[in-house]
């Protein structure tokens, strides 16, 4: 299997907290935990790549190999953990597998912590997360056709079913009908669009964006956190104008909000604008450059940074709106 591209590199992992939840990679101390609650045919039989019985031989084999899929970005497992009297216990695990700019996302839950709504919490996050912070394009998954407790989940999380398939499920000895289910990053965070608006109606929403360019050329990029809409991609720094505010007035603002700096009108010179019709409004954005401010810059509000040269900018995706301003910034610099 191909591993997925590491350009941007991910940032380092951390633990992924719900509500409920708080998911991690597995331990070697866990397997006891892990194995007992997998080596169960009802759990078994819905997984794909298992045998039944389980070994426990294999559940130290697996945890040990976690680590280094990670580090060739091939595949990320997490064990799912919840609290009991105060103490850590293991639930079950989700994970993804990484194949070029698509993650294939798996769950399982111990048959005694069924119908909590552990799986969908797990897998929320996860997507979540994922879409947010690793070079993809969608999810996907496939569910046997006799699972439907997984579809379910999968569809309230706003996974589409696209299609179906066959599947060798190791436990079963045989070859199952599955259903392919997809979810793209609009699925996730939802689509880019005005609330409100009528029908045919497409109203102008202007932003101001600015390309920051450091003493060694290289231009600022920020990363959309989780919760927000296009969450993962990467842009200009700036945003929205608030009613009576001229382009430079806000990205004063939105800069010193999100990165901390000061920035003065005369340091902020108008260089092109991008014009782009989303669905439900159409986007003015003017991009000014920025070579002088007062500060350090620093993530105010969670979302990755990067410099980068301008030759290597049309290797981060970015909104669509964005993205013809590139060649001219490259050009330029």
């Amino acid at each position: 299997m191909a591993a997925i591209a590491a350009n941007p590199a991910p940032p380092p992992f951390e633990p992924l907290v719900t509500e409920r939840l708080r998911l991690r990679p597995p331990e070697p101390a866990d397997a006891e935990a892990i194995h007992r609650l997998v080596n169960s045919w009802p759990v078994v039989r819905m997984l794909a790549p298992l045998p039944y019985p389980y070994p426990r031989a294999l559940t130290d084999e697996w945890i040990a190999s976690i680590p280094g899929q990670r580090a060739r970005m091939e595949a990320i497992h997490l064990a799912i953990t919840g609290q009991d009297d105060g103490h850590e216990m293991i639930i079950g695990c989700v994970g993804l597998r990484l194949e070029q700019r698509t993650g294939h996302i798996g769950y399982w839950v111990g048959e005694r912590f069924w119908g909590h709504g552990v799986a969908r919490e797990a897998a929320a996050r996860v997507a979540s997360w994922a879409l947010a912070n690793l070079p993809l394009d969608r999810l996907t998954a496939h569910v046997a056709l006799d699972n439907p407790a997984s579809a379910s989940v999968l569809r309230r999380l706003n996974f589409r079913e696209v299609g179906q398939s066959r599947q060798h499920f190791l436990a079963r000895g045989s070859e199952e009908p599955v259903a392919v289910f997809e979810a793209t990053r609009e699925d996730i965070f939802g689509s880019v669009e005005t609330s409100g608006s009528e029908a045919g109606d497409k109203p102008l929403l202007l932003v101001a964006a600015c390309a920051l360019v450091d003493t060694d050329n290289r231009v600022l990029l920020a990363r959309r956190p989780e919760g927000k809409k296009m969450a993962g991609l990467w842009e200009f720094p700036g945003g929205k104008l608030h009613p009576g505010e001229t382009p430079e007035t806000a990205l004063i603002r939105e800069l010193r909000e999100e990165l901390g700096i000061d920035v003065t009108k005369a340091c902020l010179a108008p260089f092109a604008f991008a014009s782009h019709a989303y669905d439900r409004f159409h986007l003015l954005m003017p991009l000014y450059l920025c070579r002088r401010w007062q500060g350090f810059v620093q993530p105010l509000e969670h979302q990755a940074l990067a410099w980068v040269r301008p030759s290597r900018l049309t290797e981060y995706d970015m909104p669509a709106a964005d993205k013809p301003l590139v060649p001219l910034l490259r050009d330029f610099l």
